[in-house]
Formats: structure tokens, sequence, C-alpha cells
């Protein structure tokens, strides 16, 4: 070996022995699966910057052999990413829905009441606790993302602009600000120091007081392929098993847990403080012996999710192929951060999708990173009247469908590429 090549050689190795486990500390050295450079997935290309060069980054998930943690490396700060942000919750009203729903469950359950505080961690544009201000229930939404915390103070949802750990926790308890709910949907994933974040929700939480996350189910996204829901945000993927290890190391435990269909397969865990006396729910036990039942205990199980995902791409790409070789047009709806991973991974770009829609008004005039399909109101389908439409933020297609049934006026038809490449007819779908 020449002396180039050997320090080539010890540079990876090097690298790779740097690569540690943000949950545990571990070394990191098996593949969950690697879908290439990507530009990070919210990073929206305005028309004055179509010839720009973008950046771009592994898109490169590991797993952990000792708590079992998917994961991403930080290969982009938190706040590259959040401090302005192109999500919206409020667009989709299913998820706005979903959370009033929670937030009467949470009242009743939980008693809460004007003399409660609830806290939501990433509230964004105030989608869910506007439920609990209209109960008269105090809450203190905490949103990083500067442009999307401004709309939820607007809605009078009080909302501080700042990440969520240890130190704002301290501040917020000499204040006398202690919580009775702590909430975080889809935001743990979202979090690349989990050590300093979960013992800043331990640091903040009362007595007797309660913690639920929801996330996506690292089970559903192994068994369905669900591989566009990895992207540079979201730094890692959990089972019931690894977060029951999380919690421990930080004095809290699982009571409860509910499985839930949102973003193609979520949880919804409970937590409180390990000395608490809160009831173990039967289906938390039965949760987990369902994750081992799926191997979700071996790293054999992570590791072969890769060739499962090439196969899917495959698949896809040689449907929208056949289309387009018969003269078909196709449009996207939506420009979600799943979409984006995968438009990229997949490699589909304007020689595939005219372009795509989005209810979102921040999007409208702006381009996909990478690919770069142009992104328009959602009436330009009424106008352009496509043969197909590729439903990206595929979780929502019940919602999609129904809106845009429509299309079927003029022969239209949706598809959906995941779990597996689906075409719905709308006329005969009608109930």
């Amino acid at each position: 070996m020449n002396l180039q090549a050997s320090q080539s050689s010890s540079t990876t190795a090097a690298i790779r022995s740097a690569r540690l486990c943000r949950l545990c500390g571990a070394a990191l050295h098996d593949t969950f699966v690697d879908l290439g450079m990507s530009p990070p997935c919210e990073s929206f290309v305005p028309a004055a910057e179509i010839g720009n060069m973008e950046a771009y980054y592994p898109l490169h998930a590991f797993v952990c052999r000792e708590c079992l943690l998917v994961q991403l490396e930080e290969h982009i700060s938190p706040q590259n990413i959040f401090e302005e942000y192109a999500y919206f919750s409020s667009y989709s009203d299913s998820w706005v829905d979903h959370a009033r729903r929670y937030c009467d469950m949470a009242t009743d359950r939980f008693g809460l009441n004007s003399g409660s505080l609830i806290v939501e961690l990433a509230s964004n544009d105030g989608y869910l606790l506007q439920h609990f201000v209209r109960k008269a229930i105090p809450v203190i939404g905490i949103e990083p993302a500067i442009n999307v915390a401004k709309v939820a103070i607007e809605k009078g949802v009080p909302t501080v602009a700042r990440f969520f750990g240890t130190s704002l926790a301290r501040e917020m308890v000499a204040e006398g600000k202690m919580a009775d709910l702590i909430v975080g949907n889809n935001v743990l994933a979202q979090v690349p120091d989990l050590n300093d974040f979960v013992a800043g929700m331990k640091i903040l939480l009362k007595h007797q007081g309660v913690i639920t996350l929801e996330f996506p189910h690292i089970s559903t996204l192994i068994a369905e392929s669900q591989f566009d829901t990895i992207y540079h945000e979201h730094f890692s993927y959990f089972s019931l098993i690894t977060i029951e290890k999380m919690a421990r190391r930080h004095e809290l435990k699982v009571f409860d847990v509910e499985e839930l269909p949102t973003h193609g397969g979520s949880l919804r865990i409970y937590l409180c403080h390990s000395e608490e006396n809160m009831r173990r729910e039967a289906r938390v036990d039965a949760l987990r012996r369902s994750e081992f039942k799926a191997g979700l205990d071996m790293v054999e199980t992570y590791t072969s999710f890769g060739e499962a995902v090439r196969m899917k791409k495959r698949n896809l790409l040689s449907y929208l192929i056949q289309l387009k070789d018969a003269g078909r047009t196709i449009c996207g709806y939506g420009a979600p951060g799943k979409g984006n991973t995968l438009l990229n991974y997949c490699a589909i770009g304007t020689d595939f999708l005219d372009f795509t829609v989005d209810r979102n008004p921040y999007k409208h005039g702006r381009f996909t990173p990478g690919m770069h399909i142009p992104i328009r109101p959602v009436n330009e389908i009424d106008a352009h009247k496509p043969d197909y439409v590729l439903i990206l933020p595929w979780n929502l297609k019940d919602e999609i469908v129904k809106q845009m049934r429509h299309i079927g006026d003029w022969g239209g038809k949706f598809i959906v590429p995941i779990p597996h490449v689906a075409v719905i007819d709308p006329t005969e779908s009608q109930q």
C-alpha cells in the first residue's frame, strides 16, 4: 500500500471510529440505509436562485448495536434547519383534527384545568395549543422557527421562539413555570442532542406531571419500506425498545403507549417520573412483545432494510417510465419533506413531473430542493388537468383524494408511491 492510500485508509478509519450513538455513545458501524447525497428537504429554492449551487449532504442512516437507535449524523445544525421553517401544521386539516381530539382526551384523562400549565415543544403555528387556549387552560409553546412562532402568537398562543433543552428548562423552573403536561409531537426525531432534550423535560415536569411524545414508529417504517420518512431534519428513528432505554437513562418511565395511524404509523408514548406510581397499561408490554416478534431487538432486522428500499425505487421508476412512454402527463400533489427525499433518491425531476402543488403559500413560486420541480397553488391541477397526480404526502392520501376527487371528471387518477405503487381511480372509490 502506498503512503497516500495508507493515509486515506487511516482517515476513513478515524471518521468511522468518531461516529458515536447520540443516545448511548456506542460506536456506530452498521448501515440502516444509504440514500446517497441529498439537499435539506425543506430548503425550497426561490426562482431567483434556481441557477445557484445547492448544498448536498449524506442521507446515510446507521443503527446502534447497543440501544438500537436508528440515526443520521448531524450534518446540518438545527439552527440552519429550523430558524426559518417552511412547514406549517395548520395546512393539514386532518392533522389539526388529530390535535383537537388529543387535547380533548388529555384534558379529561389528566384533569387539566385553569390551574394547570401545558408546554408544547416544537409547537409550530399553534395548531395544537389553540385547542387548550379555547378551554382556558394556560399554555406555553416553544418553537425555534421565528417565522412560524410569529403565526402562533398572532393566534393568541403564547410562544417562546427558542430551542428547548436543559438551559431553557431551568430558566422556566426559576420563573415558577413547571408543566403538568409536556407535549412533543414529531419533535423527538428532530433533536440532535437527545440527552439534553430529555433531561430538560425531566427538569420541567411537575412531580405528578405527564409527558406525551408522538413519533413515526420504526416498526412500520421498516415493514412498509417508508424510506422517504428519512431526511436530514429527522436525526433519529425510534422503537418502544429504544424509548424505554432512553427513559431509564433520565429517570423517567413509560406507563402507556398508543399506536396511531398518523404519518404512516406512529406511536404516542406516555412518560412520568420513575418514582411516580402511575399504572403501567397492558398495551406497553403487548407492544414490546410485538416489537420482539418483529425482530426489532436484532441488528440484522435493520441492516437488511437497504435492499427493500432499492426495490421500491426500481418499482416506482418502472411505473412512471411506463406512463411517460405512453404519453401520459403527471404532476405532484404536495411538497413535503418526505416527498423531497423520494424525489431526490429516485431522481424524479421535471422529466416525470411537470409541477407539484401545495396548500402552503410560502412554497408557491419556489422549486423543490435538488430536483427543481416548480411548486404551484392547488388550482393549477384544475387548469392543466393531468392524467395522473403523484401524492407525495402519501400519509394524507385519504384527505387528498377526498379534496381532489373531481380529477376523475377528466379521467385523472392518483398514484400513491408508498408502501407500494398503487393507483386510485376517484370514480371507483366514491362512497
